[in-house]
């Protein structure tokens, strides 16, 4: 298994699943963003969207930027980044977005994959809050990740626990979503379990903000893509290579 954990984490996640707190932490997480009885929830479930290793290598490798990302997010990746997860919204107020990975070589950054994608069901926002069905827009680390099933080979530390399924009263189609994940380092503890529920800057401020499965629309915060999108991510990403999530829509991104 795939980053093992201290004994100290161990216990901080065994507490946080025989507590229950999937129920607060799982994508954009709280005790009113909990619950999907409108029938929208997060994740996989009716079958992946379209998607797959990349195409047009002539026109995505050896770039020296990350496409349509402004200077304003460009600065807030780490020199030290050489995986960036790039999630492109189709609007502001859109659940449509599209996942890229790229990772950096010798000679600038290549593409390494592309999926259809889900974002917040009312799509995107630069001040995010606990309830607001929105994404954050940002430049965010990874460094954990964990799931219902087991470790496909990460190289980030895999959480592998039973407390990631959603709770029965969730929309059928949510059954799958928290199958894979991967922690976007959004008011949460770095090094630490995806289920771990601390909110450094605050509860209100929202939490448990994940890349997950997706069933075919929008989520309560997270980003959401095929079960082959997260396989493969989870495959790539590197701590060594220190990867970021940048994300948005695409007038924020552009800034």
């Amino acid at each position: 298994m795939g980053g093992m954990r201290t004994a100290g984490s161990a216990m901080r996640m065994a507490a946080v699943a025989a507590a229950g707190l999937v129920l607060l932490v799982g994508c954009g997480g709280g005790t009113s963003g909990g619950k999907h009885g409108d029938g929208k929830g997060d994740g996989a479930g009716k079958g992946e969207r379209p998607g797959g290793p990349a195409r047009g290598a002539s026109a995505t490798t050896h770039l020296k930027n990350i496409p349509e990302v402004g200077t304003a997010l460009r600065s807030r990746i780490p020199a030290g980044s050489r995986q960036v997860v790039a999630v492109y919204g189709k609007d502001v107020d859109s659940a449509d977005a599209t996942v890229v990975l790229y990772d950096k070589g010798a000679n600038g950054w290549d593409q390494k994959g592309r999926w259809a994608a889900h974002n917040g069901r009312r799509g995107w926002t630069a001040d995010h809050h606990e309830g607001d069905k929105r994404s954050p827009v940002g430049v965010f680390s990874l460094t954990d990740a964990g799931g219902v099933l087991q470790d496909p080979g990460a190289k980030l530390p895999y959480t592998h626990s039973s407390a990631f399924t959603p709770p029965s009263y969730w929309s059928k189609n949510t059954r799958h979503d928290f199958d894979y994940v991967v922690a976007i380092n959004y008011n949460r503890v770095k090094g630490s379990s995806p289920l771990d529920p601390t909110r450094p800057q605050g509860q209100s401020k929202g939490g448990g903000v994940w890349l997950h499965l997706d069933h075919g629309s929008g989520t309560s915060a997270c980003v959401s893509l095929p079960k082959a999108g997260m396989q493969a991510l989870l495959r790539a990403l590197d701590p060594a290579r220190h990867p970021v999530v940048v994300m948005g829509d695409k007038a924020h991104l552009a800034a």
